[in-house]
């Protein structure tokens, strides 16, 4: 079994208590120049409460892993992986690559 690291524990254990499906749960690590990169994998549907409510609830966390990196003399960040069927994937407009302002103006005022 692979090692886990207390950062990575806390991590687990704080997500696997916020979501309905705790089995979705996944946290890799990953140590560079830059310190520990923490990466979440989570079921799509538990997104928002990890996320919470303009990004309170991930900001939370992020705050609490850089309390746990400090006693442990390292610098810990966190990345959210966007779960597979995710909300945000196609929802957003997207401009051709064609279009310039003046056919988006036109395209407005029809």
């Amino acid at each position: 079994m692979a090692e886990t690291y207390s950062d990575q524990e806390f991590l687990e254990y704080l997500v696997k208590s916020l979501v309905d499906n705790p089995g979705s749960v996944k946290v890799s690590r990953v140590v560079d120049e830059m310190g520990v990169l923490l990466t979440l994998d989570i079921a799509p549907e538990d997104m928002g409460k990890v996320i919470g409510r303009m990004g309170n609830t991930a900001k939370a966390i992020r705050t609490l892993l850089r309390v746990v990196g400090m006693k442990n003399n390292a610098r810990v960040n966190l990345k959210i992986n966007e779960p597979e069927g995710g909300k945000r994937g196609g929802e957003r407009p997207v401009a051709s690559e064609n279009s310039d302002v003046d056919d988006v103006i036109a395209d407005l005022k029809a």
